[in-house]
Parts: structure tokens; sequence; C-alpha cells
């Protein structure tokens, strides 16, 4: 693992395509494990996987409990299951919704705010509710970067809005830069002041 970091991605509505658009812009040698929670309905088993495997260089993989995570791999939450950051390790849980949503990305980025602090960066993409808002407080809190897509580029612009209010200092991007922003992030080293 490189240096206790982690990418930590949010979306729901129109994710697919925007998660698609920052994946694709990885390059194979991606230097950090990603944890992903996209809303979807519960009969979507494995098919995201299938679905954003093409679209990027690096693994798409749903983890099972006790995973342990690896640089440039993408785990995505399965559906019904929250994603919770260990240091190390991902584990998952049946616990209840929140925001309405299991898997919650609230649930993932407040863990991994836990386990890794300053070494989280924490992305919000486009969705319809307020999930994500409240982690994305606590990744800023601990010292973790907050990458938001711009609200005014995003298919559905509630939960970057929400984002955005609730760290008014995170850094505002359009979808189309976002991949590339956040591959230059993942590849400079935390500074700890």
């Amino acid at each position: 693992m490189s240096a206790g970091r982690i990418l930590a991605i949010g979306t729901s509505m129109g994710g697919f395509r925007a998660l698609r658009e920052v994946l694709s812009a990885f390059p194979e040698t991606f230097p950090l494990p990603i944890a992903v929670v996209q809303h979807r309905r519960d009969d979507e088993h494995g098919r995201l996987v299938e679905l954003m495997q093409p679209h990027t260089p690096l693994t798409v993989r749903e983890p099972v409990d006790k995973d342990e995570m690896t640089p440039g791999r993408v785990y995505l939450a399965p559906t019904g299951y929250h994603l919770l950051v260990e240091p190390g390790w991902l584990s998952l849980s049946t616990e209840a919704p929140v925001c309405h949503a299991r898997p919650s990305i609230d649930v993932l980025f407040e863990s991994a705010a836990i386990s890794y602090g300053p070494g989280v960066i924490a992305v919000v993409l486009t969705g319809a509710s307020v999930d994500g808002a409240a982690g994305a407080a606590r990744v800023a809190a601990g010292g973790g970067t907050v990458v938001v897509q711009d609200p005014a580029d995003a298919e559905r612009p509630e939960m970057p809005e929400a984002a955005r209010s609730a760290v008014p200092g995170c850094q505002l991007r359009p979808l189309q830069a976002l991949g590339p922003y956040l591959a230059g992030l993942a590849s400079t080293e935390v500074v700890n002041t």
C-alpha cells in the first residue's frame, strides 16, 4: 500500500458515465487502492464490474469481506452492503441504510477518514441525494482531501452541491478534468505538517 493512502469515490444517479470518465484517465500504474460506492439497484449485482472493466486499465472487482487492498485496484461496493475501509483491507456490512442507501458513501468516507486521516482523497460525483456530504466533512476534518465534481457539470447536481456546502474548501473540478487531476494528486506524497 502507498504510505497509508486511499482514493474513495462516491456517486449515484448518472454515476456510471462519470465513474467511467474518471477511471479511464488513470494509468495502469495508479499508485493507490480505489474504493467506490455507486448507488444502484439490488438486482445489478456484478454488472457494474462487467460494464466498467473495458474502460480502465485497472482491475475492477467487488470485494469480499476482509479483502486486502492492493494499489491500482478498483473495489466496487457490492449491492446491499456498506463498504468500510480498515487499515490495509476492506470489510462489508449489512447494517441499516444511511441516507436511504446501502452501500452508503458516508459510511465509506467516514471509515476511510478514521483509518487513513490525511491520506484520504474523497471524491463526490453526480447524484440526486445528500449521501457523501457528512462523510466528506469528516474526511476534511481529518486532514484528507475532498474533490467534488462541479455541480454545473453533473448530470444530477444535488450530491455535489451538498458536498460543496459541507466542505467549502473542497477542490471543485469539471468531470473531464477530474481523472487527470486525481492521477496527479495520487502521485503526490502527503506532507504532514
